[in-house]
């Protein structure tokens, strides 16, 4: 089969379009014909070398959102059939002995997921365990299905798992743009939530408003939590969903009212973040919570929720996928909203 894999840390360069061996099924395991798969900003962090998951190895093939069909099942699997299509949750926990793929599941060691530290999407097949596999509704492409893995996954945990986002409660959502901000949007709104939204452009924040949003601000020009205080009459939001990180970490707790919380989910401006006042922070009661791994047996209920037809996907653009190095560079530069995604 063809794939996209590299070598060596570096720019797009070294993303190689190569002929590699086919996947071969465990007794617990597919192989699913890649139809579409998404970039995420980890595919560019482990080409780059800036940033490698515990248990990476070269050559890797990136891709953690994988929607395609079923070519391939092992003599175990019984849940799928030949031709069905799928979308793959790509954490390799709770994956069973059966599979060739078991024994990656620690959340908080080296967790195994396909695309960062096991062979993805990047590629016209790829092996997933039977049990890891969801059936796609007939209405819904496998282009919008892969969007929906690591962005939904990340936003439902990080809002409701940890964040425990509630109906009336107000939140806001940085990163408007991204993946990730497209799903977390929609998630809250339809959850009951007041959204406030924030973007790098007057564009990406008015496209934030036709996704549910009530109000937005372009994070580069003004003062967030003034924003946020107006528009709850002084009180603050009741949470922040971070996954921007160092440039709006300080700014986002000044934004939050008493008891509220910070959920951070990422850190795309950087790793550091500076706490402007201890003071306000216990004084106010403020809860930070770091945004650990999504369960396994979270990823069905938020699939079904995904497809219950309440929610819009976000594709800017479409490559092959021999042009995996200029997609990524088009990532990189921020100049996207929704979802990049690559067709074999």
């Amino acid at each position: 089969m063809k794939a996209v894999l590299y070598h060596e840390p570096g720019g797009p360069e070294v993303l190689k379009f190569e002929e590699v061996e086919d996947p071969v099924p465990g007794k617990g395991d597919v192989v699913v014909e890649v139809a579409a798969t998404s970039l995420n900003r980890l595919d560019v962090l482990q080409r780059n070398g800036w940033f490698q998951m515990p248990g990476f190895v070269y050559p890797h093939i990136s891709g953690m959102d994988i929607a395609g069909t079923v070519i391939e099942i092992g003599e175990d699997v019984s849940n799928v059939q030949l031709g069905d299509r799928v979308v793959v949750d790509p954490s390799l926990a709770g994956v069973s002995d059966a599979s060739s793929l078991a024994g990656r599941g620690d959340l908080f060691g080296e967790l195994g997921i396909l695309g960062a530290n096991a062979d993805g999407g990047y590629a016209e097949k790829c092996l997933a365990p039977a049990s890891h596999v969801y059936l796609i509704p007939d209405e819904i492409s496998f282009e919008d299905a892969a969007t929906f893995p690591t962005c939904y996954m990340t936003a439902s945990h990080s809002l409701f798992k940890v964040g425990k986002l509630k109906k009336g409660e107000t939140v806001i959502i940085h990163a408007a743009g991204s993946g990730v901000g497209v799903a977390a949007i929609q998630l809250a709104k339809n959850a009951g939530a007041t959204v406030l939204a924030t973007a790098g452009t007057d564009d990406k924040c008015e496209r934030a408003m036709q996704l549910g949003a009530s109000h937005v601000m372009n994070n580069r020009e003004g003062d967030l939590a003034a924003w946020a205080r107006e528009i709850t009459q002084g009180e603050g939001v009741r949470m922040v969903m971070d996954c921007v990180g160092t440039a709006l970490f300080g700014a986002s707790l000044f934004a939050i009212g008493v008891k509220g919380r910070l959920v951070n989910c990422g850190n795309a401006s950087g790793d550091e973040a500076v706490i402007p006042s201890l003071g306000y922070v216990f004084h106010s009661g403020i809860s930070i919570h770091g945004s650990d791994p999504y369960e396994p047996e979270e990823f069905g209920p938020v699939w079904e929720e995904f497809c219950s037809g309440n929610y819009k996907t976000e594709i800017d653009s479409i490559y092959p996928l021999k042009d995996a190095g200029e997609a990524q560079e088009k990532m990189l530069s921020g100049a996207f909203f929704g979802k990049i995604l690559l067709t074999p």
